[in-house]
C-alpha cells in the first residue's frame, strides 16, 4: 500500500474546502430567499395590524355610520324571495330611462353579518351614454342600497349607442318585525311613532264590558284607646 504524498493531501484538502464553500453558498442563497419571503410576510402583517388598529380606534365613528346606513336598508322576512322585487325595480328604472337589458340573472344570496346581498348579473345591456347615466342615477334615488360593480362598456353596432355588462348588488336585511318608520306629528302636535309593535294597550275585559272596578278606600287603622287611670 503506497502512502499518500503531501501534494495529494493538499489537493484533497482543497477539494474538501471547495465543496464546503459550495454547500455554504447554496445554503446562504436559500436562507436569503427565505429571509426575503419572511420579511415580505412581516411587512404585510405589520401593515394589516396598523390598518386594524386604525379601524378599532374609529369604532364609534363606524358604529354611527352603520346605524345611519342600517336605517336606509329595506327589511324582508326570512322566508321571502327577494329576486322578483329587485328585478322589477331594475327593469322599471331601465324602461324609464331608455336602457335595454336583454339578459339578466340573479345569483345566490350572500350573507355578510346581519346584511344580505343579492347579485344580479346583467349580461347584455344597450343604450346611449345619457340613458346609462340616468339609469344609474335613478337606481340611486330609489332609496334602496344598490351598488353597481364590474361595469363594462364598449361601442355598440348602432351609432351613438353603447353596450356591455354589469353586476348589480342589492343590500338588504331580514327580520321578523318590520323596521320602524320615521315618527310623524299628529294633528295636536304630538309625535306618533309608526312602529308596528308600538300600539295602545288593549283594555281589560271589565273595561270592555262597561264595568268599572271600584276599589275601596284605604283607611288607616285608628289608634287604640288609652286606658283610663285606675281609681285609688
Amino acid at each position: 500500500m503506497s502512502a499518500i504524498s503531501p501534494r495529494e493531501k493538499n489537493m484533497v484538502l482543497i477539494a474538501v474546502v471547495a465543496i464546503l464553500y459550495a454547500v455554504a453558498a447554496l445554503s446562504f442563497k436559500k436562507q436569503m430567499t427565505n429571509w426575503k419571503v419572511s420579511k415580505r410576510i412581516y411587512v404585510t402583517a405589520q401593515n394589516k395590524v396598523h390598518e386594524e388598529q386604525a379601524l378599532i380606534s374609529a369604532k364609534d365613528e363606524w358604529a354611527a355610520k352603520y346605524e345611519q346606513m342600517r336605517e336606509l336598508m329595506p327589511v324582508f322576512p326570512y322566508d321571502k324571495d327577494v329576486d322578483t322585487h329587485w328585478l322589477n325595480m331594475m327593469d322599471s328604472a331601465a324602461t324609464r330611462n331608455g336602457l335595454t337589458i336583454a339578459r339578466r340573472q340573479t345569483n345566490k344570496e350572500i350573507e355578510v353579518g346581519d346584511v344580505y346581498e343579492l347579485p344580479i348579473d346583467c349580461k347584455d345591456w344597450e343604450g346611449t351614454l345619457e340613458s346609462l347615466v340616468k339609469f344609474l342615477y335613478d337606481l340611486h334615488q330609489e332609496g334602496a342600497m344598490l351598488d353597481v360593480r364590474q361595469l363594462f362598456v364598449r361601442p355598440a353596432n348602432r351609432p351613438g349607442y353603447l353596450k356591455g355588462t354589469f353586476t348589480l348588488y342589492c343590500a338588504y336585511m331580514r327580520g321578523e318585525e318590520a323596521k320602524a318608520a320615521v315618527p310623524r306629528k299628529s294633528s295636536d302636535g304630538q309625535n306618533q311613532s309608526l312602529r308596528p309593535e308600538s300600539r295602545e294597550e288593549e283594555p281589560s275585559a271589565s273595561a270592555a264590558d262597561g264595568a268599572v272596578e271600584i276599589k275601596p278606600p284605604v283607611t288607616e287603622p285608628s289608634p287604640a284607646p288609652i286606658p283610663a287611670a285606675e281609681a285609688k
